[in-house]
């Protein structure tokens, strides 16, 4: 019998700075172990301080991309990242109920690292609809739970109730990221729809501007995970060391001008721990 890779598809942008999107989710994939199938949403031209434009791939030949790549070598878990339209929600949303994959984690991109949108209009309003509640897991931080719920939220209290809102209104397990809320502990929060518990996870913050594409190597850190046999909440907390450990690890490191990436490759032995 031959030997198969666990197989994580991920569905996203490109980002030519190589910090985020697919980029990425290939880099963190590659990195604990499974094999990284791709499909490219959209090719973002950016960099570590600013996004440029946005070539939006024609919805059709994302979900051929899909296709080749399940017809073919199948997937253990898929990541969805930035969704460039209404339009392709909707029909991803359909193509994902075809294919039955068990494993998916939905990271609802809305606004990058530096500050810009890469949202279009009634996109929230998709993913809502469509999307959301076919995930595992979503994995939105503070100002995108902000556009889901429509409300703010501004302390940890705040948190409490929009994840359980989050969770009750889609149907999905959720893992609130802390990072846009001040303090020297970031305290993200996971609640398992399966249980119907919420966890806290706690890090000390790192002073670094080395956060770009955190988000997107969160998110297909946790597909890792499952694709590997974990359970949800192992993922979770697996992914939350993996994350913890790339930023802190690449805190000394200058890629670019502005937010650089951070470290996705921090176990090999050819870096400093």
């Amino acid at each position: 019998m031959k030997k198969k890779y666990p197989i994580v598809l991920s569905i996203a942008g490109s980002d030519p700075s190589g910090g985020a999107g697919i980029q990425a989710d290939i880099k963190t994939i590659s990195a604990i172990g499974a094999y990284a199938a791709t499909a490219i949403t959209a090719v973002v031209d950016e960099n570590t301080h600013s996004v440029s434009g946005i070539y939006p791939v024609p919805t059709d030949f994302v979900l051929g991309q899909i296709d080749s790549v399940i017809t073919d070598i199948g997937a253990d878990a898929i990541k969805i990242g930035m969704l460039h339209s209404p339009e392709l929600i909707r029909v991803l949303a359909k193509k994902i109920q075809t294919y039955g994959v068990k494993h998916i984690v939905l990271d609802p991109v809305m606004v990058a690292t530096s500050g810009d949108s890469l949202m279009k209009q009634g996109l929230a309003e998709a993913l809502k609809s469509d999307l959301l509640s076919l995930a595992t897991i979503i994995t939105p931080n503070i100002p995108e739970a902000e556009q889901l719920l429509q409300r703010s939220i501004l302390t940890k209290e705040d948190m409490y109730v929009a994840v359980r809102d989050l969770a009750d209104q889609f149907s999905t397990s959720v893992l609130l990221k802390s990072g846009h809320l001040q303090g020297d502990v970031l305290t993200d929060l996971f609640y398992n729809q399966e249980s119907k518990s919420i966890e806290e996870l706690s890090s000390s913050r790192i002073d670094t501007k080395n956060t770009h594409g955190t988000g997107c190597t969160l998110s297909s850190a946790i597909a890792t995970y499952l694709a590997l046999g974990n359970s949800l909440s192992e993922s979770v907390s697996f992914a939350k060391e993996y994350i913890y450990q790339a930023i802190r690890l690449g805190a000394n490191y200058e890629i670019g001008k502005g937010n650089g990436p951070v470290n996705h490759f921090w176990q090999n032995n050819q870096y400093e721990k």
